[in-house]
């Protein structure tokens, strides 16, 4: 009976610290609670990266990025990568920057798996204080 529990013990304990946060999420604005899109987060070099995949409003689909700097100047927002390098440091993965395509604007950036189906997301300047964060969820 003990070796027993010992062992779902074990099994649950291996689970709960492999979940990962590659896959796709639905995106909600921090701002107004809706649903903006789905995005694909990915492993590239052994650092995390996010793109969009899906814009969710219509009218905003055909978007460019048109006040980003740099490769993302003018590109369509619809498969925009926009987190780039995080590496994983313990529970969070951070080091990499997150760039609003509203603004064009990059930030310093960090995301935490909260439970196997939400990621806390948070940009910002400087140290962490001074930012906004965003819940996602993942899509099944």
């Amino acid at each position: 009976m003990n070796n027993t529990i010992i062992i779902f013990a074990v099994l649950f304990l291996q689970l709960s610290f492999s979940q990962s946060v590659i896959g796709k999420w639905k995106t909600i604005d921090d701002e107004t609670g809706k649903e903006k899109g789905i995005v694909e987060i990915y492993e590239k070099n052994e650092k995390i990266y996010a793109k969009i995949i899906e814009i969710l409003d219509t009218e905003h689909r055909d978007k460019k990025c048109e006040l980003c700097h740099g490769e993302d100047k003018n590109k369509p927002i619809l498969g925009l990568t926009f987190i780039k390098g995080l590496k994983k440091d313990g529970n969070e993965y951070n080091g990499g920057q997150v760039l609003d395509p509203k603004n064009g604007k990059i930030y310093r950036c960090y995301i935490t798996l909260i439970g196997k189906d939400k990621l806390k997301i948070r940009g910002y300047i400087g140290i962490s204080l001074f930012g906004r964060t965003q819940y996602w969820y993942r899509v099944k």
